[in-house]
């Protein structure tokens, strides 16, 4: 089993219908949002039931659970060919490692329309409940693939008919100004290293986004919302 803390995560993954095996609630915690979390496991006949606090410090392993835990299956997981037949933008990380960043990313590529995450199963940050809260309810909306060697995938993906962008500091072409083509995969680097080579020689594009200041990259999470929400932007707009 896997733990959802946090009320909006618990919310977020009680409205979408994934599948929840029980709710727990730290005895003594109150307010309208648990109270809408108790009324709607009742109406989804969720069992829910209350333990000290200490049991949820405990159980959430120093996650902030805001006095509300949920155990959903195990596997968080989908595969790419569930998502890669209707996707047009895919997003893959190439080795986050930090649950936060992955969790920021998980929300802001939902926010901005995009259609999966894809992570490799080595050397990057698993969907855990730490990153479930930053996601802020996103998981619950938005699939995560993970796979077992990306550049397999990115060659993988050009067979389906998906260009790949690379996000890097290196890229002649700027996140403002490139030509993405449906369907695209925006591939983002780890922190502090960006792409490796190898994953970036699979690119058909490596995209940049200018800096000004002091201050050479952004957090990689904020890099890949300025780049999504630009795409975003430019397809709404049909630039």
């Amino acid at each position: 089993m896997q733990t959802i803390a946090g009320i909006h995560p618990v919310l977020a993954a009680l409205k979408s219908g994934q599948p929840i095996d029980r709710v727990t609630i730290a005895k003594g915690a109150g307010g309208p949002r648990l109270q809408e979390i108790i009324d709607l496991c009742r109406t989804l006949k969720v069992p829910v039931r209350f333990e000290t606090r200490e049991a949820l410090d405990r159980a959430s392993r120093a996650s902030v659970h805001q006095g509300v835990m949920a155990m959903v299956a195990a596997s968080p997981y989908q595969s790419i060919d569930d998502v890669a037949a209707t996707a047009k933008m895919l997003v893959l990380l190439d080795g986050v490692e930090d649950p936060h960043n992955l969790g920021a990313i998980i929300r802001t590529a939902h926010a901005a329309g995009a259609d999966a995450v894809v992570i490799p199963d080595r050397r990057a940050a698993p969907v855990t409940e730490v990153v479930a809260k930053a996601a802020a309810g996103a998981l619950a909306h938005l699939p995560v693939v993970k796979v077992g060697n990306v550049n397999q995938t990115l060659e993988r993906l050009k067979k389906q008919g998906f260009w790949i962008y690379g996000l890097d500091e290196r890229g002649k072409e700027t996140y403002d100004t490139v030509q993405y083509a449906d369907p695209t995969v925006l591939v983002v680097g780890a922190e502090g290293r960006g792409l490796h080579d190898l994953v970036a020689k699979h690119c058909d594009v490596l995209v940049s986004i200018p800096m000004s200041g002091h201050i050479a990259s952004l957090n990689v999470s904020v890099a890949t919302g300025v780049a999504l929400f630009d795409w975003k932007r430019r397809r709404k707009q049909g630039v």
